[in-house]
């Protein structure tokens, strides 16, 4: 539990026992989540409470978003350097076959040179294809 609160801590969240709850069991996924996995995860946590705390977590950059295209937004956990600053951004992949999404860590997102005169917020960079078990 230590681990939980060092790194609610860290983000400068206040630690309650719903938020060490819901971090612990974002942190068991392997890939990214959406709020419905994290739903039905969590069968005894009702779906507000868990959308206000996905919405904290993201505003004190503890989770990143997702957008892979399939109509819900997926989630990752950051690690604890990350502000999810443009710098920081990287990779995700989604597959076309089992429709999970993965963060590709060690690919940063391409820059491009915009226009004068405008402002980047943001990427979503998703690569589309079949993921490892997929190929097989």
């Amino acid at each position: 539990m230590e681990v939980y609160l060092d790194i609610l801590n860290r983000r400068k969240i206040k630690p309650t026992a719903i938020r060490l709850l819901i971090l612990k069991a974002m942190m068991q996924f392997e890939r990214a989540f959406s709020s419905l996995d994290l739903e039905n995860y969590l069968e005894t946590v009702d779906k507000s409470t868990v959308s206000r705390t996905i919405n904290l977590f993201l505003e004190h950059h503890l989770v990143h978003c997702i957008d892979d295209g399939s109509g819900s937004l997926k989630y990752s956990v950051c690690g604890n350097e990350c502000n999810c600053s443009v710098e920081e951004l990287h990779a995700h992949f989604y597959c076309l076959k089992c429709h999970r999404t993965f963060c590709l860590r060690n690919i940063p997102v391409p820059m491009v040179e915009l226009p004068r005169n405008f402002t980047l917020e943001s990427i979503n960079y998703v690569l589309k294809g079949c993921c490892e078990d997929c190929s097989k």
